[in-house]
């Protein structure tokens, strides 16, 4: 496989950085002009400035070229695949991406259109991930890749492939008596979890705190990488009463939908422009 191919070398920047992939991210990237975006725009209202707020890198030229509005969800993540407990919460989540696609004017085609087509090339290459160290093969990633667009090209009219992987991140909560965290556009108060009598004076508040964030990257069907993106969705750790004095995995990972949305609009910003996007003006 040659080394230009665009997805390789995107799955090699991946797999390189895996030490900071949680920050893949973070990094600004210069600001981009935008141009010709579907014309319904997201219904989903930021909360103000957010000095964390990624700017996503959206490929206007490739964009243009994009002569179809309709989409397919891809039943994998481009990187590894997420942990077990954020894997759960898949299933809603791509449901949400979906209506929000559907929302601003795409047509979202069911998701066994890829899963079934991804299960019979594996079945041919296998299988590209290994269940015991989750890292990704990309050789046999790229193949079966190429072979269900491939496949969709030549029996459906998908023009574009949306891959949306949930990752998980270390952040932070401020110091003073305003405890909050941002991280990737949104603001997240501390969760609490126990029967305990309350956090203890003792806490340390400087220690990580698990984050879920989505990660888009939306290909055409040249394999060419149109827009990533990335927005914070919710803390996964909570505040453990019990000890009050430690964090621990909180039961209710993903459920809060009004935090799940916020994160998939400024994951999809500038491509499906948020209403009051909270990065700068």
């Amino acid at each position: 496989m040659p080394n230009r191919d665009p997805l390789l070398v995107i799955l090699r920047q991946i797999a390189e950085s895996i030490p900071s992939l949680w920050n893949f991210m973070v990094a600004a990237v210069a600001a981009l002009v935008l141009l010709g975006l579907v014309a319904c725009g997201s219904a989903t209202v930021g909360g103000g400035y957010n000095p964390t707020t990624p700017t996503n890198v959206f490929e206007q030229r490739l964009f243009d070229e994009v002569d179809s509005n309709v989409v397919v969800i891809a039943s994998v993540n481009l990187g590894g695949p997420s942990r077990n407990y954020l894997k759960k919460r898949e299933g809603f989540v791509d449901a949400r991406v979906r209506e929000y696609l559907e929302d601003a004017g795409y047509e979202v085609r069911a998701q066994r259109e890829f899963s079934q087509r991804w299960s019979n090339a594996v079945l041919i290459y296998g299988d590209p991930i290994d269940p015991t160290t989750g890292r990704v093969n990309q050789k046999s990633f790229i193949q079966i890749v190429q072979a269900v667009r491939d496949q969709l090209r030549e029996q459906t009219d998908i023009g574009s492939i949306v891959f949306t992987d949930i990752i998980e991140k270390d952040v932070y909560y401020e110091q003073g008596l305003n405890r909050v965290t941002r991280f990737d556009g949104v603001t997240r108060k501390p969760a609490v979890q126990g029967a305990g009598s309350g956090v203890t004076a003792e806490f340390d508040w400087s220690r990580p705190v698990a984050a879920a964030a989505m990660r888009i990257a939306w290909f055409n069907m040249n394999l060419e990488r149109i827009f990533s993106g990335e927005g914070g969705m919710d803390v996964t750790d909570a505040v453990d009463t019990r000890s009050g004095t430690a964090f621990v995995r909180r039961r209710d990972v993903l459920e809060n939908e009004n935090h799940i949305d916020e994160g998939i609009a400024i994951a999809f910003h500038p491509i499906i422009a948020m209403k009051k996007w909270p990065g700068n003006p």
